[in-house]
């Protein structure tokens, strides 16, 4: 009971800072609007590690390095915390350190996926009730490059059904299922 409990806090504590920074980052790359109670929230759980983190690593190409950088070591630092909680028997040194390495990276991934999953499904939600609040400039700016090709394909059914929401959901849960285990089992045996 008490590892469930602190699995959990673990959880939380990382899980916090590093979906915030993965927001902070794919917020400036779909050049999103950070004016709005959403993106007020992410500068003010990310700024103090990304504005020291710019100062050694610089945007380039419109990428924040910073915001990258930082939500890599939050996440490897999470994995560590459960391995040195957990885990028995691992080694920190050598492969047990590159095993780390590697699955922050794809930890990463499945992270992006489920929060293409969350902001997908939250516009579409708010595009029912609130389709002018305080959110929607910035949940249009972060799935329109995501429906936009999607609702090439497949047009609006019945003229006013828009289909592609879940057909973006769908897609990132079949990559959830299918590329992620295949990575993470991989990366298992390569290491473990």
């Amino acid at each position: 009971m008490l590892n469930t409990a602190l699995a959990y806090l673990i959880d939380v504590f990382f899980g916090l800072f590093t979906y915030a920074l993965l927001l902070r980052f794919v917020m400036q790359v779909m050049r999103a609007p950070f004016r709005n109670p959403l993106g007020q929230a992410v500068m003010a759980l990310t700024d103090w590690i990304v504005k020291p983190l710019r100062k050694v690593l610089p945007g380039v190409g419109g990428i924040d390095w910073a915001s990258v950088a930082a939500a890599y070591l939050f996440q490897f630092v999470w994995l560590l915390a459960l391995q040195l909680a957990f885990g028995r028997g691992f080694a920190l040194l050598g492969a047990g350190l590159a095993f780390l390495a590697i699955a922050a990276v794809i930890a990463l991934a499945k992270a992006l996926l489920w929060l293409t999953i969350i902001v997908v499904f939250a516009q579409a939600i708010l595009s029912w009730v609130a389709p002018d609040g305080p959110l929607a400039g910035v949940l249009n700016a972060l799935t329109f490059p995501l429906l936009r090709p999607v609702r090439r394909l497949v047009p609006p059914v019945g003229g006013t059904l828009d289909l592609s929401p879940l057909i973006v959901i769908v897609l990132a849960q079949l990559l959830l299922i299918t590329i992620v285990p295949w990575l993470e089992s991989t990366t298992t045996r390569l290491f473990i």
